[in-house]
């Protein structure tokens, strides 16, 4: 080979390795901060994809996503947002409301996009609903908010239950809420609330053996990211100590939960996914709405509730969005 062709081949190598450098740098890279395993974000992480697909950006193609789980330990929050800021991501998308306040601590310019069990506002994470303004916008899920109908399907299930317990996460930004929008409901409905606590799988066991010492005949479980990741946990002791619980989505129901009742996450990450590309292609979080479910699902699982010798009464039936027989 002549050395003008060397040349020129050479060249044309190291203007297209360019090409491809330039354009790796400029696909945007998106940090998806979690609390929960990285096993348990195979229930959701495809709808955020999908999401993501549906304005155009395709993972490994045109957006890359860098990952990080808390594995359930709530004081590692701080550092893995702190971490995404330092790699410069251009979007930090979040699934809990502690994951979201870690990140809004850690930056007001990278947009953020989350998905929270409780109030936006209250939990301060946006001014408004309808007006978000600073870098973060998402979806509001108002589980803790629906604490109170939990409580009353649970009296309506088990009305022989003088005594039911709350069991929250210890580590949870907003166990206060939580543990006083289930007292007001108690005290409406005529029944004594004991209240426990847990953030570990070994405190969670702990608990469920408190349940006979309280005399608890029915158990609510808290909205939160910890306790979703450890539905077969929760299912399993419940059969174990025949306590009839309700929790807080259809994957506890559908894991072998006796009854569940909230929004749909699967309906939702997608819709995190499209808002996150949304920004990504220019838009601003402050000029996107932070929205609200407008269905929930009560699932009932027939099969639990014979194990349980239970009864579920045609009221609820009739009300059940799904039945699991």
């Amino acid at each position: 080979m002549r050395r003008r062709e060397l040349m020129l081949l050479l060249g044309g190598a190291m203007t297209t390795a360019g090409a491809v450098r330039a354009q790796q740098k400029a696909m945007p890279v998106i940090g998806l901060l979690s609390i929960g395993l990285p096993g348990a974000a195979a229930r959701w992480l495809p709808a955020f994809r999908q999401g993501l697909s549906e304005t155009g950006f395709i993972e490994g193609q045109s957006v890359a996503i860098e990952y990080r789980f808390a594995e359930g330990q709530y004081d590692r929050l701080p550092a893995l947002a702190a971490d995404l800021v330092g790699r410069k991501v251009d979007l930090i998308a979040t699934g809990n409301v502690s994951a979201a306040l870690a990140a809004k601590s850690a930056t007001s310019t990278i947009p953020i996009v989350f998905l929270t069990e409780g109030d936006a506002v209250a939990d301060g994470l946006v001014a408004s609903l309808a007006r978000p303004a600073g870098n973060l916008t998402g979806f509001s899920m108002f589980g803790t908010e629906l604490m109170p109908k939990r409580l009353e399907l649970l009296s309506e299930l088990v009305p022989q239950a003088g005594v039911i317990a709350l069991l929250v996460n210890l580590n949870s930004a907003i166990i206060e809420r939580i543990i006083q929008d289930a007292q007001e409901a108690a005290r409406t409905k005529g029944v004594q609330l004991h209240i426990l606590k847990a953030s570990t799988d070994s405190e969670i066991d702990a608990a469920f053996a408190a349940l006979a010492q309280r005399q608890a005949g029915a158990l609510l479980i808290g909205a939160d990211g910890f306790f979703y990741n450890r539905r077969e946990q929760f299912v399993a002791l419940a059969m174990r100590y025949a306590v009839p619980a309700i929790y807080q989505g259809r994957e506890f129901a559908a894991a072998g939960g006796l009854i569940s009742y909230g929004p749909s996450l699967t309906d939702t990450w997608p819709k995190v996914g499209i808002y996150a590309g949304r920004i990504l292609k220019g838009e601003k979080p402050a000029d996107l709405p932070v929205q609200q479910p407008t269905t929930f699902e009560l699932v009932v699982n027939l099969k639990t509730a014979k194990a349980l010798g239970l009864t579920i009464p045609p009221s609820i039936l009739a009300r059940a969005d799904e039945v699991i027989e």
